[in-house]
């Protein structure tokens, strides 16, 4: 029997991991921990690795939801909890606050640890997803240019970010996107994330049916937002839970079949790993 190839030899498979809202890298590594392995399991020929920068706004007990103030009002304690952006309501359309440093921390993973081969992302880490995604492919400063002239919805379109747009910053397209939870940046100042054209990048959405933290309704905006016919092409993937990745093992399988499906189609049809044993697949027959 052949050797198994060593760590030096198999061909890399990186993933950057994007936390949610109040949570950070360790924490999220934790909670993604099923995914992962199995992602490692299905492909033995790949040094498969992932890596998980924390958000850079510190978040303090007061932007956490439900939070309710003690009767002494004394100092709120530090605590380890993190976004990438905090949405103001107080603006209408709802203005995401720091946007610009969550994105510059990305910026900077992607350039000192990548390339990456694709992205996946839970909740607010997911609406990270549709939006860096986006800013790596190759038509979206023109989508961005051409919001940011156009006020008929009410408000411009932001610029293009700046971390993204520097001489130095070089990253190709992700091949894969999964987005847990995810949902669209709201209003008409975000637009260029998503609009002229619609994201390219191919994004599987798995959404909880009983998730009472983000609405249906924000992550089908972020489905719609995707180029072709996400429902249709099978791209979108229910699971009967609530705000949280479902670690069971079909919603596993259905992750590590498009991301096998994507890293085919990006090597020109060539199968990107040996198939994991059908003994060890849920396999209807």
């Amino acid at each position: 029997m052949a050797p198994n190839p060593s760590a030096s030899a198999r061909q890399p498979l990186k993933i950057l991991m994007l936390h949610g809202y109040t949570q950070s890298g360790p924490l999220f590594h934790a909670k993604s921990r099923a995914l992962v392995k199995h992602i490692q399991k299905a492909f033995p020929l790949h040094e498969v690795s992932a890596i998980y920068p924390t958000g850079p706004l510190r978040l303090k007990p007061s932007d956490i939801p439900g939070y309710e103030p003690s009767e002494g009002g004394e100092p709120e304690d530090e605590i380890e909890a993190y976004g990438w952006f905090r949405r103001s309501n107080t603006a209408n359309p709802p203005l995401y606050q720091g946007l610009e440093d969550g994105l510059a921390a990305v910026a900077k993973v992607l350039s000192e640890e990548g390339p990456f081969d694709g992205v996946i992302g839970f909740s607010q880490g997911a609406a990270m997803v549709g939006m860096v995604a986006g800013l790596l492919e190759s038509e979206r400063k023109e989508a961005f240019a051409k919001f940011e002239k156009d006020e008929s919805e009410g408000a411009p379109g932001i610029p293009f970010p700046a971390s993204f747009a520097g001489s130095g910053f070089q990253h190709p397209p992700f091949k894969f996107a999964i987005a847990y939870s995810g949902f669209r940046s709201p209003g008409a100042r975000y637009r260029g994330f998503y609009e002229s054209p619609p994201v390219q990048t191919p994004v599987l959405h798995v959404l909880g049916s009983l998730d009472a933290v983000v609405e249906e309704s924000r992550s089908r905006a972020l489905i719609e937002a995707c180029a072709g016919e996400p429902e249709k092409d099978g791209l979108v993937v229910w699971h009967p839970g609530g705000h949280f990745l479902p670690s069971q093992r079909p919603y596993l399988d259905a992750a590590v079949r498009f991301i096998r499906e994507q890293l085919e189609k990006s090597s020109g049809g060539k199968k990107p790993d040996e198939e994991e044993d059908v003994n060890d697949m849920d396999v209807p027959f």
